[in-house]
């Protein structure tokens, strides 16, 4: 079943304080309170690293995108959590929170409650609750042609996901992609508020591609800008592309211009990330002030294509 038949679902959205809710599959819901409005978004799945602490770290990290994506500041969390019960006693669980906890008091964003179920497959995330001014929300639809597209953070966790589960991961990658995973887009939230952003979305299961299709109205990216982790390209062709990254190059394949690119880069566009860097539109004005906020951190902010506006995302190798 497709996600568009999942929210078909549910009834329309009738209250006018709803900013922000089903449409256009918004990275958080947004609900006016007078002058203020409220983020909430909720995220969880099962481990993708073997380091617990870390995987909790990127789960935390990962549930405050969707704030960060809408110039949103995250206020609390609550934990969700799916754990064997006769394995309690082995200390992953509490290394696993413990990770998570620390990267959300980096974000200074306290955890409050939460819940937990017996499972046999474990899972983890969290449900964040935060605020932004409605007057100044960043959506889908603001966009312009001649915008700046920027992306925040290299790709690649899904590759490198996949190939650590099958113990084909180079030892070096793994905690490369962590700290990808677990670098938080606090940075880049602060960064394109400051430019006058009006379109932005966080890189995450539907890959570049896919976000970006939910994000502008036709764009053209140069691929040999897009950042990738390096020693990426050696695991696509080993074919260890998650089933996501697969789903999506299916969906897309046929509305994109590829500009002749190869079907492995074609897949590396479309490979479903974790905890992925913000997808920025940045009016023309304003790039370069953009990428001087972003200079000094580990992930500086690349330019790597333009919107358009014509409806068709086209790749320049």
């Amino acid at each position: 079943m497709e996600l568009g038949q999942v929210l078909g679902a549910l009834p329309p959205l009738a209250d006018p304080n709803v900013l922000a809710g089903t449409g256009r599959l918004d990275d958080a819901a947004i609900y006016r309170l007078g002058d203020r409005a409220l983020v909430a978004t909720v995220d969880f799945f099962t481990p993708i690293v073997d380091d617990p602490a870390a995987f909790g770290a990127i789960a935390a990290a990962n549930s405050l995108s969707d704030v960060y994506a809408v110039g949103g500041k995250p206020l609390f969390a609550l934990g969700l959590v799916a754990f064997p019960r006769e394995k309690l006693d082995s200390g992953i669980l509490e290394a696993i929170v413990a990770g998570g906890a620390a990267k959300l008091a980096e974000a200074g964003v306290p955890v409050v409650g939460g819940h937990s179920v017996d499972d046999k497959e474990p899972k983890v995330g969290y449900a964040v609750i935060g605020e932004v001014d409605p007057e100044h929300m960043i959506g889908h639809d603001g966009a312009r042609p001649g915008d700046a597209i920027y992306l925040t953070k290299p790709l690649g966790s899904g590759l490198i996901a996949t190939a650590i589960k099958r113990g084909l991961c180079p030892p070096e990658l793994e905690p490369a992609a962590n700290a990808v995973m677990t670098h938080l887009n606090a940075g880049a939230a602060a960064a394109m508020r400051q430019a006058g952003v009006r379109a932005a979305t966080d890189v995450t299961g539907f890959g570049l591609v896919g976000h970006l299709s939910n994000l502008v109205d036709g764009a053209q990216v140069d691929f040999a800008q897009v950042p990738f982790l390096a020693g990426l390209r050696e695991l696509a062709e080993k074919d260890l592309f998650p089933s996501g990254s697969r789903r999506n190059h299916e969906a897309y394949r046929e509305q994109v211009d590829w500009g002749g690119l190869d079907v492995l880069d074609q897949m590396l566009l479309c490979d479903a990330q974790t905890s992925g860097g913000l997808l920025v539109c940045v009016p023309a004005g304003e790039a370069g002030g953009f990428e001087q906020e972003l200079s000094g951190g580990p992930y500086p902010a690349v330019r790597i294509g333009e919107v358009i506006g014509d409806g068709s995302i086209r790749i320049r190798p």
